[in-house]
């Protein structure tokens, strides 16, 4: 099982990205990167750290030479302890193209908190290619089945002031296929 702490190399051997569980100071960093990262919706730097606080254990920074270069932010919903829902991935410019997201979402599925996940859930909007294509292909290279629908409605749940979030769903897996 990992530390808390995982270092990789990137493709390139020359950049080191270390893997963590985000803490308390990483607020005003995350809240920092998700507004470098368009067109991601900014949260309150408070919110960014609840995240980092109350969601650190289903929740991964990712430093490069000591800068925030990614993070994801999710959670294990209550009523559903198999699922991992997540909520955000952020990738800055300068750590894209090197599979990062990917593998972060990796790290968070080999954690212990992890144990009991057999799901991931998102949310994407219908014109997030880039999201579709990651969680698309996440799924795909692990052999895991994909299902999707919408779950608010622009209309019924955004007063027509966002687009549809639909609900991808990956699925029924276990650790080792991770």
């Amino acid at each position: 099982m990992p530390a808390d702490n995982v270092i990789e190399r990137t493709s390139s051997e020359t950049d080191t990205i270390t893997f963590r569980k985000p803490e308390s100071q990483d607020g005003s960093r995350v809240h920092k990167l998700i507004s470098e990262c368009k067109p991601l919706d900014e949260n309150s730097v408070y919110c960014n750290l609840l995240q980092c606080t109350h969601f650190a254990d289903t929740s991964v920074a990712a430093e490069m030479d000591g800068d925030l270069v990614g993070f994801i932010s999710g959670y294990i919903p209550p009523k559903q302890q198999n699922v991992l829902f997540v909520w955000q991935v952020a990738v800055h410019e300068k750590a894209r193209g090197r599979g990062l997201a990917k593998r972060m979402l990796a790290e968070l599925l080999q954690r212990d908190e992890s144990a009991d996940v057999q799901f991931i859930e998102t949310t994407i909007t219908p014109d997030n290619e880039a999201s579709w294509g990651m969680f698309r292909s996440f799924a795909y290279q692990r052999s895991m089945p994909t299902e999707e629908f919408i779950l608010f409605d622009s209309r019924i749940h955004f007063a027509g002031e966002h687009n549809d979030e639909y609900l991808l769903r990956i699925g029924p897996f276990n650790r080792e296929e991770a």
